[in-house]
């Protein structure tokens, strides 16, 4: 068991969706963050400059990227645990352009594994994606499932996720990874579906341009899947382990947009936006995750059903001072 209160911690992608809210989980936890955020001449921060101040005033930030394993180093010092959260994520945009998914996925996690090596870290935690699985070819969806490359954006994340068990296998390096399933909740990127619809229905529109209806994706509130990584983080049974996180419930996003259009504006329709559709062989069909072993490894359960996050994400977004830079009349890749 390792007590996060009084840790160092190192965050990667802090300035991110998910790397936000784990920021706050940290705090909670009593932990020192030190949050690398992704260098930029406008000196943003990312979500993290929406903190309360005297939240954001606790942490320390780090600019840098991933990519350059001189950064990293330097932020890697002095840290006693890592989690690695920065990536590339978006799946249309990995389609045109491969090479930077290679570059700050599979790169930026050696240069963290490194890194971390290197400053004796007590502990990594790297974080996948249930994408890496592809279409399910059973369910639920457990750590031994093949891995699929589906597009070049999981593709780059099962080569982070095997350097990753390289590290652990070649070095012993205190390395786990963490494989969250479908997240989301407020501050969530509009390349997401559940933003986009949400975002869609609140901008008064009464047609809702979505791409395939039919595929399924088991969803993670952003809190369980923050709580998720403090949980594996905390266990001492999780070195060296593919983790998932997930609910064991699935959706069609067809009925996930009839739940968001009933809530917020039920005249509107859906209609199929041609662009939006993944290639044929790409799109993953079914995601349906076992979290029989993060239950077995840690005290962790899911805290919030789809309903309730689903209410608390559209109340987030309601929120003019929360919207106001999604562009909902554009298809966000």
């Amino acid at each position: 068991m390792l007590d996060l209160k009084g840790k160092k911690v190192l965050v990667t992608g802090a300035d991110g969706f998910i790397g936000s809210h784990l920021v706050e989980r940290l705090l909670e936890e009593g932990c020192t963050v030190k949050a690398f955020v992704c260098y930029n001449s406008f000196n943003s921060w990312g979500w993290l400059d929406t903190l309360p101040k005297e939240k954001l005033s606790q942490v320390e930030i780090f600019a840098g990227d991933v990519r350059d394993p001189n950064g990293v180093r330097t932020a890697v010092k002095g840290c006693d645990v890592v989690f690695h959260l920065a990536a590339l994520i978006a799946i249309p945009y990995s389609y045109h352009s491969p090479d930077s998914y290679v570059d700050t996925n599979v790169k930026g996690t050696l240069n963290i594994l490194q890194a971390s090596r290197d400053c004796n870290v007590e502990k990594i935690l790297v974080t996948s994606t249930s994408e890496v699985y592809g279409t399910a070819l059973y369910v639920p969806i457990d750590e031994k499932h093949p891995k699929q490359g589906q597009s070049p954006y999981s593709a780059s994340k099962i080569g982070a996720d095997a350097m990753a068990d390289s590290f652990y296998r070649s070095f012993n390096l205190p390395v786990t990874i963490v494989r969250p399933f479908n997240t989301y909740g407020p501050r969530q990127s509009a390349r997401a579906v559940i933003p986009t619809i949400i975002t869609q229905l609140l901008a008064g529109k009464t047609e809702i341009k979505l791409g395939a209806l039919h595929p399924t994706r088991d969803l993670l509130f952003v809190k369980d899947t923050a709580n998720g990584f403090v949980a594996i983080a905390k266990s001492g049974k999780t070195s060296g382990q593919e983790i998932n996180i997930a609910t064991e419930q699935e959706i069609s996003i067809l009925g996930l947009a009839q739940s968001l259009i009933n809530e917020i504006n039920p005249k509107a329709t859906i209609i199929s936006d041609d662009i939006r559709l993944r290639p044929e062989k790409s799109e993953v069909e079914r995601l349906l995750g076992s979290a029989g072993k993060i239950k077995a490894l840690t005290d962790w359960k899911p805290e919030y059903d789809l309903t309730q996050g689903l209410k608390l994400t559209v109340d987030w977004f309601r929120e003019p001072v929360n919207s106001k830079n999604y562009k909902a009349d554009i298809y966000n890749v």
